[in-house]
């Protein structure tokens, strides 16, 4: 399979490409372990700069965040703050807020024996750099590259300089490309449907086969210059630093969004198990949606202050799980329930919907972020195009599973989320709703982790204690809240993101780099394609933002 796909790319990579761009690192991975997540040791060789490319750009934390999500074993149990990327990240800052004095006895067995030795020591050195500048060296910097003495992590000790590397077999990268792709964004599909008619199906479908080809492109722009990692060093590579930073808060901005949108998710879903709740407050009430989002908000708050993710990490790797779990739920109640059945056969075509539905497919392919993630965590990275050809394809299978199903099921009274129209007293309808409600609470701190850590490296080296950084988290989960509660529309909000984000993240930008890093050796169909992806690409931009926002307004008035 991997072979046929990757023949048929319109990449055209010929095998002495992909020995030349692979081989180097099929032989580093032989010394290695065959489990994805296993370390391995490394040995840099000497005299050479930082292997990162633009290392000392923001933001630093990007690849290391992400990382979390291309892992589905679970956490490790040598220690609280264990092996996972995020967990040594995530703890970063607690390393900082302590400076100057010892750790108490409480958190020392909570602590890493290089960040104890690191915090009773730095009255030595005051002049030590932000907590992001000892983030573990990346897989392919590691392995070329002597690591620069100020870029070494805290506590300096041989066996803390090179972090831990996941080497993934093809299933295990299937499933992390499965359990990104596979959100929230499953649950409106039905509702799409009813917003462009049956043939809006053909949207999902080109939506899936273009967002195959524009990861591939990441691949070769990831391949074509030694220390690019992510799509910000990508974005950095094609445009310089302003390419870097746009791509960088985009990026952002839509797993910002992604929280709003779990907030939103979250009022809907336990207002409709519990209609009748309500809390009056001197004279002011607060009806269910209002009340569940304040308490969901709650309840995620403390996650987003945790220092190891790594259970929450292996929790929200359930996804796929969830995702299939909730689909097999609509079918149970449409197909043995019978819930629905007698349902008007629909709308083949609804050209004042397709806008809305163009975004609300888009948002089910915005995974662009996380798979140059993927890519190198994947212990044969010539697999790569398979693994992705095959995640998108499962992916898509459930999306239209769920959007056939549910349409057939619900016809035109379909919600924006087909939890919201299944019946409360069947158990397949329970299932799925408690479902629903359980997986957005693991994945908010995830989500909202790397922006976070964005943040706080602009944040100067005094102002990174314990308190403010807090405080910048608290600030973040408390404004998603606000923008939750002032636009509790789910399908309108999914669709605007969709439109204004996902379509650059997935589909223009990809191409544009790869058209900019990769001009003197593109050939002219290359050429065409991609000038035709981002055409299209910026046409359901325009069109699907307008939509979103003209509907959205005409709610308020």
């Amino acid at each position: 399979m991997r072979n046929s796909v990757s023949d048929q790319s319109f990449v055209m990579e010929s095998d002495d490409e992909e020995h030349r761009l692979g081989g180097s690192e099929e032989e580093e991975e032989s010394d290695g372990s065959s489990s994805c997540g296993s370390p391995r040791v490394v040995e840099a060789a000497a005299g050479g700069r930082p292997g990162s490319y633009a290392s000392h750009q923001w933001p630093q934390s990007y690849r290391q965040s992400m990382d979390i999500y291309s892992s589905v074993q679970s956490p490790c149990l040598s220690g609280f703050l264990g092996t996972p990327t995020l967990s040594r990240l995530s703890s970063s800052f607690l390393a900082t807020s302590f400076r100057g004095k010892p750790a108490p006895e409480i958190l020392k067995p909570l602590l890493p024996t290089a960040l104890i030795a690191a915090t009773e020591d730095d009255h030595v050195d005051d002049a030590r750099k932000s907590s992001h500048q000892y983030l573990p060296p990346s897989r392919k910097a590691s392995s070329l590259f002597k690591i620069p003495e100020d870029q070494k992590p805290l506590g300096g000790g041989g066996g803390h300089e090179v972090g831990p590397y996941r080497q993934c077999s093809y299933t295990q990268g299937v499933m992390n490309g499965v359990n990104v792709l596979c959100g929230v964004g499953i649950l409106s599909t039905p509702y799409a449907v009813r917003q462009g008619g049956w043939l809006g199906l053909v949207i999902l479908a080109v939506l899936a086969v273009l967002a195959w080809y524009t990861g591939v492109l990441l691949r070769r722009c990831l391949d074509s210059k030694e220390g690019l990692e992510t799509y910000p060093d990508i974005g950095h590579a094609a445009f310089g630093t302003p390419g870097r930073i746009v791509i960088s808060i985009i990026l952002y901005m839509e797993l910002y969004a992604c929280c709003i949108e779990y907030l939103i998710l979250e009022s809907d879903n336990l207002s409709k198990l519990f209609p009748n709740a309500h809390l009056t407050i001197g004279g002011f009430t607060l009806d269910a949606h209002v009340l569940f989002a304040i308490l969901t908000t709650l309840v995620v708050m403390p996650t987003t202050w945790l220092r190891d993710l790594s259970c929450l990490s292996f929790i929200s790797a359930g996804g796929v799980v969830a995702s299939i779990v909730i689909v097999s739920c609509l079918f149970w109640a449409g197909l043995v329930d019978h819930v629905g059945v007698n349902k008007s056969e629909g709308t083949a075509l609804n050209l004042p919907g397709i806008p809305i539905a163009i975004g609300l497919y888009g948002y089910c392919y915005s995974g662009h972020g996380v798979f140059p993630n993927i890519y190198s965590s994947l212990k044969k990275s010539n697999q790569f195009n398979a693994v992705l050809f095959t995640c998108i394809a499962l992916s898509t299978v459930l999306f239209a599973g769920a959007a056939v199903m549910g349409y057939i099921m619900f016809g035109e009274t379909t919600e924006s989320q087909f939890t919201l129209n299944m019946p409360p007293n069947l158990m397949s309808s329970k299932i799925a709703v408690w479902t629903t409600v359980t997986n957005p609470i693991t994945k908010y701190a995830l989500t909202m982790t790397p922006l976070a850590l964005s943040l706080e490296e602009l944040l100067p080296t005094n102002r990174q204690t314990y308190g403010n950084i807090i405080m910048l988290r608290s600030a973040l989960v408390l404004s998603s809240l606000g923008v939750a509660l002032s636009v509790p529309f789910f399908g309108l909000v999914m669709s605007l993101v969709g439109s204004l984000l996902t379509m650059f993240v997935a589909y223009i930008l990809p191409c544009a780099c790869f058209l900019a890093i990769l001009r003197s050796t593109v050939t002219w169909y290359q050429i065409v394609l991609c000038v035709f992806i981002i055409v299209v690409g910026l046409c359901c931009a325009g069109v699907g933002t307008y939509s979103s926002l003209s509907k959205i307004i005409q709610n308020y008035q």
